[in-house]
């Protein structure tokens, strides 16, 4: 059996990033970044959360959960739109980041960093820049 002949569909992969703050996490995720919970789950009232956020076709999952993740890590999301998100973040501020547009040979890159130290690099890939000019 090869992998073609297995009826399975691979799907896009869903980073989970540690964080430490639930607050922090919501104020800086869905105050600043745009994103929505879609659901939290704790086993139970005072334990760790887990949840996942999204913002269009992008999801995340955040967990407060010793071992899930490994914090500073670095997120690649393609996206469409990046000098619009570059406005909307330079409108909104939040303290301590103030995101630059930056021309890479592979696109037009906005890198965020988050309270937790990890690293949420938005890029208008150069294909779909050409898509659309």
């Amino acid at each position: 059996m090869t992998l073609t002949d297995v009826s399975a569909r691979i799907r896009p992969a869903i980073p989970v990033l540690r964080i430490f703050d639930l607050e922090q996490a919501r104020a800086f995720y869905l105050d600043y970044l745009g994103f929505v919970t879609d659901w939290e789950y704790r086993a139970e009232e005072d334990h760790p959360v887990y949840m996942q956020i999204s913002r269009a076709d992008c999801l995340l999952h955040l967990t407060e959960h010793h071992g899930d993740a490994t914090p500073g890590s670095t997120c690649f999301v393609p996206m469409s739109g990046a000098m619009s998100l570059h406005q909307e973040l330079g409108d909104k501020r939040f303290r301590g980041v103030k995101p630059a547009l930056d021309a890479m040979p592979w696109g037009l890159q906005i890198t965020v960093l988050d309270p937790f130290g990890n690293r949420l690099r938005f890029c208008e890939q150069r294909s779909e820049t050409q898509k659309s000019g």
